[in-house]
């Protein structure tokens, strides 16, 4: 079952950090198109894992960003709050994230 305790709950990024997420996932987006052209094209199996290997670099671009600005302005703000709980949420976002 997933966890829905916070998803009522919104970040706020600046809107330079929401371009740069946006622009990331928009470039990504289009990576994954070119990597499904390649199979339908029965491209060489070594040049579709390497573009596989690249988008998933990307992605891991943007979790970084996102776990940085997390950590900066919400968990600081709720651990302020004394909401102390945010640390378990956030090991098990990592613990997620490094699979």
């Amino acid at each position: 079952m997933a966890d829905t305790k916070h998803h009522h709950q919104r970040s706020h990024h600046s809107e330079k950090t929401k371009a740069n997420l946006s622009n990331r996932l928009n470039r990504i987006e289009g990576q994954i198109r070119g990597i499904k052209g390649l199979i339908e094209k029965d491209a060489y199996c070594d040049d579709v894992l390497n573009q596989i290997a690249s988008v998933q670099s990307a992605l891991n671009g943007v979790g970084k960003l996102l776990l940085e600005e997390h950590l900066r302005s919400c968990v600081v703000e709720k651990i302020q709050e004394g909401d102390l709980g945010v640390i378990n949420e956030l090991l098990t976002t990592v613990n997620k994230l490094m699979k």
